[in-house]
């Protein structure tokens, strides 16, 4: 499953569609003579706006079959960007269901429109014609217009989502965690950045940062016997700052939501500290995020001193120093072993 929102089409303004119904219009109408002309502006004018209305609210995922992970952090984007004009305390996902709900019915409005003018042009004569389509269009550009603020949250929720991480729940994924300068991002890159596929993605005040590494380089290079199956699997590897380097006390809403979303991703976590206190953090502050984590993730939580080079006084699952090339894959096989992933073979009915 890719990002669900990467394919969402720029959402027209009120004015870019009216614009575009009236021109197309004007056009069929010369392409005819008397009541045909008026009756062809008619059907062109209403199904421009209301097939363009209804292709974006079709274009939307259905928010009920999204994962988890993605329900969750679109949700938490949105709540910081989007509220509902005539009720200001929904936001997030709500907000924009009720944007759609609004360029639906204006998509069936005007629909109706044509239908109903479309009967009184058939027995009018030329000049009523003329004045019955003139009627039809100010009440299509009325109906358009009355939803100018719902296509344009939907425009702006649609600029919000397209640029979130390629993350497919459904690989396997390491999420690292850890205070500020303790060597996440180190890690990240070392173990990514050789095919750069190290990708950042801006988050409100913070951002999600992707990776991935192949079970088959690991296997290549590892020490230990890792399981055949995992030299095929492509695991993706997240770290998050702003979201899980800091007590869960400290983050806003919008933030604590965004980690909540990382709980249904993760199949494990790597929660790096820094026993030398050059970070800037006292090692007791940086446990007591451990065992945050540890309690919020049902997944395998391994402690990491990084440094290693530098300080080991603090009772880890692992030792690195990823500056020292000094078992950063001997990690990433724990983490491995830890999580046990089994791919889902085809079914064999034989």
């Amino acid at each position: 499953m890719s990002q669900p929102f990467e394919d969402l089409q720029t959402t027209p303004t009120a004015e870019e569609l009216v614009d575009k119904a009236f021109s197309r219009a004007a056009r069929a109408g010369r392409a005819k003579d008397g009541l045909d002309a008026q009756q062809s502006m008619l059907q062109t004018a209403s199904n421009i706006a209301s097939d363009n209305l209804e292709n974006v609210v079709t274009g939307w995922p259905d928010f009920d079959d999204l994962d988890p992970f993605y329900y969750e952090l679109a949700d938490a984007i949105m709540a910081s960007n989007t509220t509902g004009e005539d009720a200001p305390d929904i936001g997030g996902i709500d907000a924009v269901r009720q944007h759609l709900s609004e360029v639906g019915w204006a998509s069936r409005k005007t629909a109706d429109i044509r239908r109903e003018y479309a009967e009184r042009l058939a027995s009018s004569d030329i000049d009523t014609a003329t004045k019955i389509r003139k009627q039809a269009f100010a009440r299509i550009a009325d109906v358009v217009e009355e939803v100018e603020d719902d296509l344009a949250a939907v425009g702006a929720a649609r600029d919000d989502l397209k640029t979130l991480p390629d993350i497919r729940p459904d690989e396997p994924t390491v999420v690292v965690a850890g205070y500020p300068n303790v060597g996440k991002s180190t890690f990240v890159n070392a173990v990514t950045n050789a095919r750069n596929e190290t990708a950042s993605y801006p988050f409100t005040t913070t951002e999600i940062r992707v990776g991935h590494f192949d079970g088959a380089d690991l296997a290549a290079n590892s020490e230990r016997a890792t399981p055949a199956s995992h030299g095929h699997i492509r695991y993706q590897i997240v770290d998050t700052p702003g979201l899980l380097d800091r007590a869960p006390e400290e983050r806003n809403d919008v933030e604590s939501q965004a980690a909540s979303a990382l709980e249904h991703l993760a199949d494990g976590v790597l929660v790096l500290v820094d026993a030398s206190g050059e970070c800037g953090y006292p090692l007791d502050t940086q446990l007591a995020l451990r065992d945050d984590l540890e309690a919020r993730f049902d997944v395998p939580v391994l402690t990491v001193c990084n440094k290693a080079d530098r300080s080991r006084d603090v009772e880890a699952d692992l030792y690195m120093s990823v500056t020292e090339d000094e078992n950063v894959e001997g990690v990433l096989d724990a983490v491995i072993a830890a999580i046990d992933y089994e791919p889902e073979l085809p079914y064999d009915g034989s």
